[in-house]
């Protein structure tokens, strides 16, 4: 039975790392889905603003002490192993992860964000929006 807890355990973890890749993605790309669907403007703003603050100010988002307490369970340490370890870790924890890095990966995001919303209102204000 404590294997199958395991086992559990490992896939919410890389299910909880997966959605924080889509999440991340989402952070960083959801202003050009408002090009086609405006309601999403409303959910992605605030998604984005948290992922400016995140990386500005330094903060952990709240999925990655979930994710280690879920590994933690599983009876494992660190991320080796499979896909989800090797490929999506690395790209949401880079190493060497500075707080001069966060701002730029912050700034980064913003300047996205701001430029597909930039199109955006400028097709509205044209009426080129439906």
């Amino acid at each position: 039975m404590l294997y199958y807890l395991q086992v559990l355990y490992r896939l919410l973890a890389n299910a909880v790392v997966v959605a924080h890749g889509l999440f991340i993605g989402f952070i960083v790309f959801g202003g050009f889905l408002a090009w086609r669907w405006r309601w999403v403007a409303a959910v992605h703003v605030p998604c984005a603003i948290w992922g400016v603050l995140i990386e500005y100010r330094g903060w952990i988002c709240p999925l990655t002490p979930l994710e280690n307490q879920l590994r933690a369970r599983a009876g494992e340490q660190g991320y080796s192993g499979g896909f989800v370890e090797h490929y999506l870790l690395p790209a949401i924890y880079p190493s060497g992860l500075t707080p001069r890095v966060q701002v730029v990966l912050g700034t980064a995001v913003l300047a996205v964000n701001l430029f597909a919303y930039g199109v955006l209102v400028r097709r509205l204000l044209r009426g080129g929006g439906s």
